[in-house]
């Protein structure tokens, strides 16, 4: 489906059943239709959205922020018919859900935030990620991650560096990763404006006290590219914050245990259903 906003043309998909979340994707919908289980699909009409000049979405990246953002969402969510949506951001998108929660909060149900950093700053997120990778991950996932990057050709493109950091990013560091970002779009001035201008200077701290809506930050315990230590000071500060830690799982715990994930989810809901319900 396809929403006209503010010159651009904006794709979304759906599946599933119950109260909407969109799902937000700068790399195509499809990575994100395929690692998003049908375990959570049962509780919740999945929204998935190509951010503007990412996937089909038309428009320019650098015309992005988290006002317009707002807007665009808010054009997605009139489209699909509901007074009241979720959204979920997975990584750095989690940003985006969450300034999205705090713009439009008589819009927003809840935020899902998923592995995602409580700041922009990329530079102290990295150093945060290798202390912990130094001191936590064990020995044959070092080497692993040794050999993989040894691996590594020349300039090697974007993906194949990703699918070399897999001890980074998954709990089983030997996995074939390959399949769950099939049909991804890479669309590099997109991400460059997402890890760069849009979010450098993001830093959730600042009015985490005042934060509107209900937010859970999902997190997986071997997850060495956002480390959950980051949020371990923080989430306390925010109102009915919830940090849910996955035990067997890295940056992408709802593709690494799907039943947990979606009952976590469902927990997370549960004391908030009746504003839910009338979404």
């Amino acid at each position: 489906m396809i929403v006209s906003v503010d010159h651009a043309e904006l794709f979304y998909s759906m599946r599933g059943q119950g109260p909407a979340c969109l799902v937000l994707s700068a790399i195509g919908t499809q990575p994100y239709e395929i690692q998003m289980p049908p375990q959570l699909s049962d509780r919740l009409r999945l929204v998935f959205v190509d951010l503007r000049g990412g996937g089909q979405s038309t428009g320019e990246p650098d015309d992005l922020t988290f006002e317009r953002l707002a807007d665009d969402l808010e054009a997605i969510r009139a489209d699909v018919g509901v007074e009241r949506i979720a959204v979920l951001g997975h990584s750095m998108l989690g940003a985006l859900a969450i300034e999205y929660g705090r713009r439009r909060p008589r819009s927003v149900w809840g935020v899902i935030a998923v592995g995602a950093p409580p700041r922009g700053d990329m530079a102290q997120v990295a150093a945060a990620a290798a202390a912990f990778f130094e001191r936590d991950a064990s020995d044959e996932r070092k080497q692993v991650l040794r050999d993989n990057l040894a691996r590594l050709p020349a300039g090697a493109p974007l993906g194949e560096t990703l699918y070399a950091q897999t001890p980074m990013r998954f709990f089983d560091p030997r996995c074939d990763a390959a399949p769950l970002f099939a049909g991804s779009v890479l669309r590099p001035k997109l991400l460059q404006h997402l890890m760069g201008p849009l979010t450098r200077g993001w830093d959730l701290s600042a009015g985490a006290a005042s934060y509107p809506v209900p937010l859970l930050v999902a997190h997986g315990r071997f997850d060495y590219v956002v480390p959950h230590l980051l949020w371990q000071d923080l989430v306390g500060t925010i109102p009915g914050a919830v940090l849910r830690i996955f035990e067997r799982s890295g940056h992408q715990p709802f593709c690494e245990e799907p039943d947990a994930f979606a009952a976590a989810v469902g927990d997370w809901m549960r004391p908030f259903q009746p504003l839910v319900e009338r979404s």
